[in-house]
Formats: C-alpha cells, sequence, structure tokens
C-alpha cells in the first residue's frame, strides 16, 4: 500500500516530466526510454519512503538527475546513474539487480556512489579512508564525483528540513571538500552556490547581513556597469561581433571570504565590479587570437593595469579553465574587471569537466585536468601513505594556486604557488629529486629550498651519491616531492634497522650469547637508547 497521495503522484509526475524536458544531451527515443526505466525502477523502490520534509523520497533524485542534466550538461547514462543512486542503499535492491536491468557501466557508477555514501557518517580516520575510495573513483569514472556534487547540491539546497546539528555537520563538509573539489572540477556555478550556502547555514547573521547590502547596493551598481559598458558596446558593434555583456557580481562567500583575509569593509569589497563578455567566435581567426582584438578594443577606451593582466587564453589553468581578464580604470576612477571569453571558454567555465568532455576530442593532448587526476590517482595508489595524511596532501593539491615554470628546453610546467626547486626535480621525476643538490635558476645557481616565481627557467644539478635528506621534508609544497621523500627516508631507516640487527647477531654469536629479552634489557640502558630499532 503506498502512503503517497493522489497529489504527491502528480507532483512526482510533472518533475520527471520536466527532467525530460530540460536534458539538452538527451536527443533520441531510445535515451528518454531508458530514462523512464529508470525513474520507474527508482520510483517503485521507493515507493514507502518519505524525506525529513515530508515530500516523496523520489523527488531527491529526480532534482539530482536535474541538476547533472541541466546545469552539468550531462548524459543518458549519468542522469540514469543519478535516478538509481540512492535505490542500493535505501531499499532492498542490490547492485545486482541494477546490473541486471541496466548495465554494466551504471551498476559500476551506482557501485562507487553508494561507497561515498558511507563516507562522512563514522569517525575521523574511517572517513579519511573512505574519502580517498571516493576519489579512487574520482580516476575511474569522473561522473562519480559528478553527481556525488549534484547529490550534495541538492542536499544543500534543501538542508533547512534538517536538525540544526546535522545542518552543521554537513555545511561544515561541503566548504571543506566538496566545494573544493567543485571548484577544481572547474564547477564554477556550483562551487559557488555550495560556498554561499554553506556559509548560510554556518553564519546565518553574517549570511544575511551581506545579502541585504547587496540588494540596497544593486541599483547604484547597475547604473556604473551601464555607464561602463556603453563605449564598449558600441565598439563591439561596430565590428560586428555577435556577444553578450553582463556585469558579474561577487557572490555572498567571496564578500565575505575578501572581508576576512583583506580585513576590510563590505564597501571596499562591493565596490569592485567585474564586467564579463561571451562571444560568439568567427571560423577565421584563432578564438585567442580574437580574444587579444576584443582586449585592445577596450584597452583603447580605458587605461589598463598591467600588473593586472590574466593571460589563461594561451595556458589554461589546471581545472581547464580559459579566459582573458584585464582590469582598467573605469569612469569615476573605479578600477573594474573585464573578463573575455568565447561561448565555448564560457561554457567550460561554468561547467567545468562536464563540459571538458564535450570539447575534449578536438583537443588531443592531456589537459592540466586529466594530469591532476592522474597524479591523485598516483598518490591514492601508493600503500604506505595515511589516509589523513592523503587529505592533508589532497587539499595542498586543491587550493594551490599556480605558477608556470620552465624547463631548460622551454616545456611548461605547473607548481602550486610557493613551490621550490626542489619541488620542480622531483615533479620531472622522483629519482632526479632524490639525487637533487642544486639548481639554476635563470642561469644563477640557487639551493634546492629557493622558492620558484612564474616564468621561471630552471635546470636541476644531481648527483648519483646524494640522498633524499630529512630536513627537505620544510621546503617543499607538493603532495609529490613529500610522498617520494617519505618513502625513501621509510626505506633508508629499515635498511639501517636490518643492518644493525645483523651486526649486532654476529658480535653477539662471537662472544656465544643468544639473543634474547633478557640481553637486551641489559644493552638498551647501555647505550640510552629506548627500542631495539634505536
Amino acid at each position: 500500500m503506498s502512503i503517497l497521495t493522489e497529489h504527491d503522484k502528480g507532483v512526482v509526475q510533472k518533475q520527471f516530466r520536466d527532467l525530460l524536458k530540460h536534458a539538452p544531451r538527451v536527443t533520441k527515443k531510445t535515451e528518454r526510454d531508458m530514462i523512464r526505466k529508470a525513474f520507474n525502477f527508482a520510483n517503485e523502490a521507493h515507493e514507502n519512503q518519505k524525506r525529513k520534509s515530508g515530500e516523496p523520497y523520489i523527488l531527491h533524485p529526480i532534482a539530482v538527475a536535474r541538476i547533472v542534466a541541466e546545469e552539468m550538461g550531462l548524459g543518458t547514462i549519468s542522469i540514469c546513474a543519478a535516478l538509481l543512486h540512492d535505490v542500493v542503499e535505501d531499499t532492498e535492491y542490490s547492485l545486482e539487480n541494477i546490473e541486471n536491468q541496466f548495465g554494466e557501466k551504471i551498476a559500476s557508477i551506482i557501485d562507487g556512489l553508494t561507497k561515498i555514501a558511507e563516507v562522512f557518517d563514522q569517525e575521523s580516520s574511517l572517513q579519511a579512508e573512505n574519502f580517498r575510495k571516493m576519489l579512487l573513483t574520482l580516476s575511474d569514472d569522473v561522473r562519480v564525483i559528478l553527481i556525488k556534487l549534484a547529490d550534495r547540491l541538492h542536499n544543500m539546497r534543501t538542508l533547512s528540513s534538517m536538525p540544526p546539528n546535522k545542518r552543521m555537520k554537513v555545511a561544515g563538509e561541503t566548504i571543506y571538500l566538496y566545494a573544493p573539489l567543485a571548484h577544481r572540477l572547474g564547477l564554477y556555478a556550483i562551487k559557488t552556490e555550495l560556498e554561499d550556502l554553506s556559509l548560510k547555514y554556518r553564519h546565518p547573521k553574517i549570511y544575511n547581513e551581506i545579502e541585504k547590502k547587496i540588494k540596497l547596493n544593486e541599483k547604484r551598481r547597475l547604473t556604473e556597469i551601464n555607464r561602463f559598458s556603453l563605449p564598449i558596446i558600441e565598439k563591439l558593434d561596430r565590428v560586428g561581433l555577435s556577444y553578450e555583456i553582463n556585469g558579474r557580481p561577487k557572490s555572498i562567500y567571496a564578500i565575505w571570504n575578501k572581508m576576512q583575509t583583506k580585513k576590510v569593509s563590505f564597501e571596499e569589497v562591493y565596490d569592485l565590479l567585474a564586467i564579463r563578455i561571451v562571444f560568439e567566435p568567427s571560423k577565421d581567426l584563432p578564438e585567442k587570437t580574437q580574444c587579444w582584438n576584443i582586449y585592445s578594443l577596450i584597452t583603447d577606451i580605458y587605461i589598463p593595469k598591467p600588473d593586472r593582466l590574466r593571460d589563461w587564453v594561451s595556458k589554461p589553468k589546471i581545472n581547464g579553465y580559459e579566459a582573458l581578464h584585464v582590469t582598467v580604470m573605469g569612469p569615476g576612477g573605479k578600477w573594474v574587471e573585464v573578463q573575455i571569453r568565447t561561448t565555448r571558454m564560457d561554457e567550460i567555465a561554468e561547467r567545468g569537466y562536464a563540459a571538458h568532455w564535450k570539447y575534449k576530442s578536438r583537443d588531443t593532448h592531456e589537459s592540466e585536468l586529466d594530469l591532476w587526476i592522474k597524479r591523485i590517482r598516483e598518490m591514492l595508489e601508493d600503500p604506505n601513505s595515511n589516509a589523513l595524511e592523503f587529505i592533508d596532501e589532497f587539499k595542498l593539491n586543491l587550493f594551490a594556486a599556480e605558477i608556470m615554470v620552465f624547463t631548460p628546453k622551454g616545456h611548461i610546467k605547473s607548481l602550486p604557488k610557493n613551490a621550490t626547486a626542489l619541488d620542480f626535480a622531483y615533479e620531472i621525476h622522483s629519482e632526479i629529486g632524490n639525487q637533487a643538490i642544486g639548481a639554476k635558476v635563470n642561469h644563477k645557481l640557487v639551493p634546492l629550498s629557493h622558492v620558484l616565481k612564474s616564468g621561471d627557467q630552471v635546470e636541476i644539478i644531481t648527483s648519483e651519491k646524494q640522498k633524499p635528506q630529512r630536513d627537505w621534508l620544510q621546503y617543499i609544497t607538493t603532495a609529490k616531492a613529500k610522498s617520494s621523500i617519505t618513502k625513501s627516508l621509510k626505506a633508508e631507516t629499515k635498511n639501517r634497522i636490518d643492518i644493525g640487527k645483523k651486526r649486532l647477531e654476529e658480535k653477539l654469536k662471537e662472544l656465544s650469547v643468544r639473543p634474547s629479552s633478557r640481553v637486551f634489557r641489559k644493552l638498551l640502558p647501555a647505550y640510552e637508547v629506548l627500542n631495539k630499532d634505536e
């Protein structure tokens, strides 16, 4: 006997129809049939369940599927997996049932999602271990993580129905792990919403205060944006460009964060105007050239601030972000940031990895993002790494602002800000790191602890006699360097212990003494050490 009323059933059907209507990548009848089959299966499985808010449970998977389809731009397999994502965990159906009905691919995504579901409910070391498992699936099939982020986003949007202590826990995890993960996968819009919602539940007073101030200032801001944009619009129209221009407001979290880090007032932060120009590129010229052409049109009108030019069209950010950012002096003596990007770049900026797939076939070389996922994979597969340490290192890799440095042959390497010559050595190869004795930066000799800057050209000097030193751990920033050094030091210690053991056994043999706990009890204090290894 279903606990759902006729009204509930009507709401469910309407939401499902909306999902199909807003799935841009679902174009074939077979795909729609597959999604309908997944919906019917999930609807039946969750038939007698309601959410904390009292609404039918199935509305949650539908909402997650809609985020996956509409806001991330993913296709049929992801939508089906999103609809089915809680079935194995919350109903009597097994993974085997899913595989029989929907095939191996969807089953493996659901398996990944079910594993993650256990992540955050136990003690912290177990949480960390599970978070590791979750990231392992990242490199197998990134869709698992994308659906998980959609699931988290919907939970955050409906968090008010949770008890207060649960709200704080979920909001805390969101800002600590999920928002940075969304950022790294280039899901800008989702990252921003997760940050804002997390702030709303962690610091409701601050959130409401900033929101109120934004509303009060909105009119003035729009006037300023229009005044700034008009001359640009005239120029862009004259060259016959198809474009959109809009004023991009800072998010509530971004404003709060800046107030904290720069110790400034709301007014000082909010004064910074930002405009975005998104244009449809023509086929005749490279996109990069067209971005620079628009840059030149803008700097004919307004004077640029040279140290605030950010060129991510020549070398995209690790998460795939491409754009040209220029800060110019607007009317009334105000600095205004202008972001220039094509429609393709804009889609990648908003949807990140999901859009990144769409354009991947054009782009045969590995993107920085793929390399990052590979690096995470290496860290995960290291059997000696401890889970909590891993999370710290993962966050190191996640938040790092980047610098670009060159090898002697002119190849570019991306490293986190404040990386040293030693980090660079390990970035090239762990053996080079292990044998490094110094470096040449821009042809000048420097120690391994030398902090690199963007644009440096770095050559590492090695010696076969060199071995990793413990004090190296003081001046490295990358997880790769840290895990290589720690590994070598552990091996070295074990090696020394084995040699010591052998020598002691030989000596005792000479004196016809058999090693026993009684012998060790006398030996340890005599050598002023605490245990056998020492």
